[in-house]
Order: C-alpha cells, then sequence, then structure tokens
C-alpha cells in the first residue's frame, strides 16, 4: 500500500473545500487526510504573526496517522501556504516569528518522504507574510532536505496586466514577486512556486483556490501531473 498522505490546507481555508481531493486520492489508493482545519483557526495567524497553532494541528495530524497505519513515513500535500508551513515543520531551527513568539521546533523531516506544493508562493514582498517566508527561505533554502523529495507544482493560467480581468492577478503577482506582468494561477506567480533543487512543475489552466471557478490544482485532470510523485 502507498504511504498515507496528508492535506495542508492553504491560507485562511479550512479541510471541508479539500473533500474533492482527498476522496480523489482515496479512489486511486492513497490513504489521505486533511489536517482538520476551521477558517477560525486561522484568526491568531493575522498580521504576520507566527503560525504555531497551524503547525501544531499538523503535528498532531500526522502523528495520529503514522500511528493509525503504522507506518514510519508520510507523504505532504500543502495547497498554498500549507506549503512553507509544511517546510517550517520540517525544520531544524526554532521556529520564532515576532517578539512575543516562543520557539517551537519539530525536526520532523524524516517524517516526510515526499513534499508536494500546490500554488505555494516560496517567497513574497507583502510585508505580513515576508517574515515567516524570510524564516523558511533563510534557514531552509530550496529543495533543502536531501532525504525528501520536493515537487512544487504552478498554475500557468493569468497574465498579470493592469486591465479588466487580471488586475487581481497583477497586484497579487506584484506583491508575491516584485512584478505583476507575469503568468501564474490567479493568486500565485510560476517564479514563486517554484524551488530551486525541486521537481518544477507547470500545469496551464489550473487556477489557484478549491474554491475558484473551473479547475484548481486538486481536479481530476491536472491531479493526474503530480500524483506519480506520491509514494
Amino acid at each position: 500500500m502507498p504511504l498515507p498522505t496528508v492535506i495542508v490546507p492553504g491560507y485562511l481555508e479550512s479541510a471541508i473545500a479539500y473533500r474533492q481531493l482527498e476522496q480523489s486520492l482515496q479512489q486511486l489508493n492513497f490513504p489521505t487526510v486533511t489536517v482538520p482545519l476551521r477558517r477560525r483557526d486561522w484568526l491568531p495567524t493575522i498580521g504576520g504573526r507566527p503560525v504555531t497553532p497551524i503547525l501544531q494541528k499538523l503535528d498532531l495530524t500526522i502523528k495520529h496517522t503514522l500511528e493509525q497505519y503504522n507506518v514510519t513515513q508520510i507523504n505532504l500535500i500543502g495547497h498554498s501556504a500549507g506549503g512553507w508551513i509544511s517546510r517550517i515543520y520540517m525544520g531544524e531551527k526554532p521556529y520564532m516569528v515576532g517578539s512575543n513568539a516562543k520557539p517551537s521546533l519539530w525536526k520532523a523531516h524524516p517524517l516526510v518522504a515526499t513534499l508536494i506544493t500546490l500554488g505555494t508562493p516560496h517567497i513574497s514582498q507583502e510585508r505580513w507574510t515576508r517574515s515567516n517566508l524570510d524564516f523558511v527561505s533563510n534557514n531552509y533554502p530550496g529543495a533543502f532536505y536531501k532525504n525528501v523529495r520536493y515537487v512544487c507544482v504552478a498554475g500557468k493560467t493569468i497574465f498579470g496586466e493592469r486591465r479588466r480581468g487580471s488586475w487581481l492577478a497583477y497586484s497579487s503577482y506584484q506583491l508575491t514577486c516584485g512584478k505583476g506582468n507575469t503568468w501564474g494561477d490567479g493568486i500565485t506567480p510560476i517564479e514563486a512556486a517554484h524551488l530551486e533543487g525541486a521537481e518544477n512543475l507547470v500545469i496551464e489552466g489550473v487556477r489557484h483556490s478549491p474554491r475558484s471557478p473551473g479547475m484548481w490544482y486538486g481536479s481530476p485532470e491536472p491531479l493526474k501531473a503530480w500524483v506519480q510523485y506520491l509514494i
């Protein structure tokens, strides 16, 4: 049987939004669970504060999954912010963002066989998220742990322009990588979604969120492009 897979929701998103992806993976014989987040669980993290409450729920979910399936490793799928949160979780440096934060540490990379990130902004110019992302980039640059397979999936769907229909994408890309006139999934530009040393994929026609109209990364067709990397 393949290793169990844990899905980490994106920022301000609940586990419910990933039910279809969860079921699709289960039908392909990948035992799958989503970190049981509710939207309100993200409230303590708003404004660039530490994402420790999310990391704690991730840790509990993984420990339970390892025990339930009697395995020593899992696969991780991080959507959007869930991708860089997973990179913090795997790390060996005390995580502390903000002057009042208590350092936390998980050292979980030996537990992770494969990390797949879907539309994750691995860099940011935006001041609220930059403190967290700088922590990740400075301590764990690129596909940092050689014992983990990193697969970074980007979408090529909307070109950011200062005109109707493309303005949101332009603004989001600008905040993320410093330029708006580029391709991405409507929220995350391609260049921010990839990591040096990772298996970097681009899927055309996918939008950023499971709540977006049309296809997103977890829809049945795009899923075929990256599910092969799960162990």
